[in-house]
């Protein structure tokens, strides 16, 4: 095993994500400009990718390493020498036409000969066997589904039943969207180099990359500070940055009136899960607007929340002008009630949250002219909500999610958050944000209640719209991580958030 501080990279990703382009004019600045030989940065890859295999396989003495034509490839033959170095038994098979090997990639299977790796050329009748495999197929570069030999080494990876170490990428996954590209190897553990790509962390990425590591290959930051990311991870620090400690003369006006409308018939639990969150965030005074027959359930649960229960839209005008910021939407259902309500709600100038059929109601509107440029909420959507709202479909939405959410903030202005694995956040002037917390265990009913009245509660307190949906995404994210260590994934609860969520708002 490597000791500490030997090790090359790392399991805390870099804030500054990057596109394959970007990543590529990085690598050139790094060698052009700033002097590192090509080999050099292929040299260093190849270590920090071993030591982690070192690291996380530590009885692992049989490795088979499945290279490609290019750097990726290189990146692979590097693994193979240092293995064989090390003492290892290096298998390396060869998928693609080898010689079509160049340059540094070239050199690299060079040293792996010189070392005594054993090399095999990938057929219908390979058998994957080793402790670990290493997948150096597919890098960055790749345009399209993958096609050829590939699929079937893709395939064989995935049916091998043997640990994966994907390097830089999993081979067929695309690094800019995270969307498989036909087919793509299934990683317990990927390490990505230079710049973390932006793909790696959203889409149908997380369940294809296992856990992720970095490496920046000592590259000086001075390349990293010549080029602008493409999106930016959501950290604690922000946080702590966007939640300062409270003047000790701070009292509840100082910290917003949040006012939440929805629970149509039969689904009061989402309002009470959307107040409930806003409190625990730290918002000032938290009312309700619901159905009459909500309030004892709300009052129970909730004593500190105001709740007004209503029959007819027309009777929440004197709440309106009592409220600071707004979270609309959480079980308001599309029948008339609900329909009324919005329509008021949008005929103010109140900062708001709209969520769940707010935004379904709003796929239906969104030709009047009123809405077109509002600008002052946050839309929360899922991939099925951001389809409608963009007159799409889901999967169009799916196949490039970043696309998808930087079109639904230039069209409805504002923030947006598209939740789903890796839930992204569009700001102002092309700003992106990516959340990396969260788990399976959040598809339940009521967690996304629970992120709008999270974003509510952080608005009515004066964080901006892209700074409330990000440290919403990332609070609401986080929680839900450290219920399940508590407890477990499976049977994890919308209001099992409420302790860590509270926790999260006061980190220092």
């Amino acid at each position: 095993m490597t000791s500490d501080t030997a090790k090359q990279y790392t399991s805390e990703l870099p804030s500054a994500l990057y596109r394959a382009a970007d990543v590529r004019e990085l690598d050139r600045m790094a060698i052009e400009e700033h002097g590192i030989p090509g080999f050099e940065l292929m040299s260093r890859a190849g270590q920090a990718a071993f030591d982690l295999l070192r690291d996380q396989w530590p009885q692992a003495r049989r490795l088979c390493v499945l290279c490609g034509v290019g750097n990726n490839g290189g990146d692979g033959y590097v693994i193979a020498a240092l293995a064989e170095k090390a003492g290892f038994e290096a298998h390396v098979v060869q998928v693609g036409d080898a010689a079509k090997t160049q340059g540094d990639a070239l050199t690299a299977l060079q040293r792996a000969q010189e070392e005594g790796a054993s090399f095999e050329t990938f057929g219908a009748d390979t058998k994957l066997e080793g402790d670990v495999i290493v997948d150096a197929l597919l890098g960055t570069g790749l345009n399209g589904d993958v096609r050829g030999d590939y699929v079937a080494a893709i395939a064989a990876i995935n049916h091998s039943r043997c640990p994966v170490l994907a390097v830089d990428i999993p081979s067929g996954l695309c690094s800019d969207t995270g969307r498989v590209l036909g087919c793509a190897v299934k990683a317990d553990c990927s390490i990505s180099f230079i710049g973390c790509k932006q793909g790696l962390l959203t889409g149908q990425a997380p369940d294809f990359v296992g856990q992720l590591f970095f490496a920046s290959l000592q590259v000086p930051e001075a390349v990293l500070n010549d080029l602008p990311p493409g999106a930016t991870l959501i950290r604690e620090a922000h946080l702590r940055s966007w939640l300062p400690p409270r003047s000790r003369l701070s009292h509840k006006g100082n910290n917003g009136h949040v006012l939440v409308i929805g629970g149509d018939l039969g689904m009061g639990g989402a309002v009470a899960m959307a107040a409930e969150a806003a409190g625990r965030v730290g918002a000032g005074l938290i009312s309700v607007i619901t159905r009459p027959q909500h309030i004892a359930a709300i009052l129970a649960r909730r004593p500190e929340c105001m709740v007004l229960g209503v029959g007819e839209a027309d009777q929440i005008s004197s709440s309106l002008q009592k409220a600071d910021i707004l979270v609309v939407g959480p079980g308001i259902g599309q029948s008339s009630w609900g329909q009324g309500l919005l329509k008021q709600v949008l005929a103010t100038d109140l900062p708001l949250v709209l969520d769940a059929d707010g935004l379904n109601l709003l796929a239906t509107w969104q030709g009047e002219a009123s809405l077109a440029q509002r600008g002052n909420w946050v839309l929360t959507p899922h991939p099925g909500e951001a389809a409608r709202l963009l007159e799409s479909t889901t999967e169009a939405v799916s196949r490039d999610r970043y696309a998808a959410v930087s079109q639904l903030q230039q069209k409805y202005q504002g923030a947006v958050v598209l939740k789903g694995a890796g839930s992204l956040i569009a700001g102002d002037e092309g700003a992106l944000w990516v959340c990396h917390s969260g788990n399976p265990g959040m598809a339940t009913g009521g967690m996304g209640d629970v992120l709008s009245g999270i974003i509510g509660g952080l608005l009515a307190q004066g964080l901006t719209l892209e700074q409330a949906a990000a440290a919403g995404v990332k609070v609401h994210a986080a929680a839900g991580d450290r219920a399940a260590e508590q407890a477990g994934q499976r049977g994890l609860l919308a209001t099992d958030l409420m302790p860590y969520i509270r926790r999260l708002v006061n980190l220092r």
